[in-house]
């Protein structure tokens, strides 16, 4: 799994689990979701219990949880722009992505700097649809995610600003864990 963080936060903003894109200026990431609705409560079979049929539950009201599944399995928080706030961020915001691939992608520093304005205009021209997400930090440095949603009104997507993610690969620690054990009875075998 590619968790795709942010440089300055360091917050999981999302994965590779969703539908990623890069968008056709090269600026963005653009992370397709979904619509979805989950169930908060407790779940009686996790514990191997069997009310009877005539039994009800104590706790019978379960709450939903429904939102976008992009914001909700990295606990996105929400915040707002007006044009004046979100120039004043991308301002601040672009002078530290800029730092940040000085030092660490040179290669990328001209694309963005000369991409920078018109993907700033993407997002202002349509600025009143658009909803804005940060990390679970809430660090007002950081990356802010952009929630729109396709033409159709029911597909959800984001749009992340490339330069303001690190890639980082994520190995399963459970498999880790089976080699490991599988390596450790192996050895045991070969010594006795």
């Amino acid at each position: 799994m590619i968790i795709y963080k942010c440089v300055i936060s360091n917050d999981e903003m999302f994965t590779d689990s969703f539908k990623v894109s890069v968008s056709p200026d090269d600026m963005f990431y653009e992370v397709e979701g979904k619509i979805v609705t989950r169930k908060q409560g407790f779940d009686d079979s996790l514990i191997s219990a069997n009310a009877s049929a005539e039994e009800a539950s104590e706790f019978t009201e379960d709450a939903t949880t429904s939102g976008v599944d992009i914001v909700l399995n990295h606990s996105l928080q929400e915040t707002g722009f007006d044009k004046k706030g979100y120039l004043a961020y991308m301002k601040d915001y672009s002078k530290a992505v800029k730092a940040h691939l000085e030092e660490n992608s040179p290669e990328r520093v001209e694309k963005f700097v000369s991409n920078v304005q018109g993907a700033v205009k993407r997002i202002l021209s349509d600025l009143k649809n658009f909803q804005f997400y940060t990390g679970t930090s809430m660090d007002p440095t950081g990356i802010v995610g952009a929630l729109n949603y396709r033409e159709d009104g029911i597909t959800p997507y984001m749009l992340f600003y490339k330069d303001g993610l690190v890639l980082e690969k994520c190995v399963s620690t459970h498999l880790n864990l089976q080699l490991h054990l599988s390596f450790m009875n192996c050895a045991k075998i070969i010594l006795s």
